[in-house]
């Protein structure tokens, strides 16, 4: 394998070792989630929002992605799909890792 090679395989290993290491409570407060959803996602500022907090980590993952992407577009979704038009999947990981571990 040639030197170029290696320095774009070894970039990659290190960009996912970054997203993975992503703060997800930092993320949670750096995306403005906690506006609509409260501190730590247990107390939303509406009761049309839900309290996010504790919940099943793949549930959470694949709610933000299906606003994201369109594909759930009822309810309130409308509403946070421009709070998450521009995180990251591995970012959306994160704050799902961090929110399932609030209890």
């Amino acid at each position: 394998m040639s030197k170029v090679k290696y320095l774009v395989l070894g970039a990659g290993i290190a960009f996912a070792n970054n997203a993975e290491a992503a703060d997800g409570k930092a993320l949670y407060t750096a995306k403005m989630c906690q506006t609509c959803h409260g501190a730590e996602g247990k107390a939303p500022i509406m009761d049309a929002y839900p309290k996010i907090n504790g919940q099943n980590k793949t549930y959470l993952l694949n709610q933000m992605k299906d606003i994201k992407s369109g594909a759930r577009a009822n309810g309130m979704s409308m509403a946070m799909k421009a709070m998450v038009a521009n995180v990251s999947d591995a970012e959306l990981e994160a704050i799902a890792d961090y929110l399932s571990k609030v209890k």
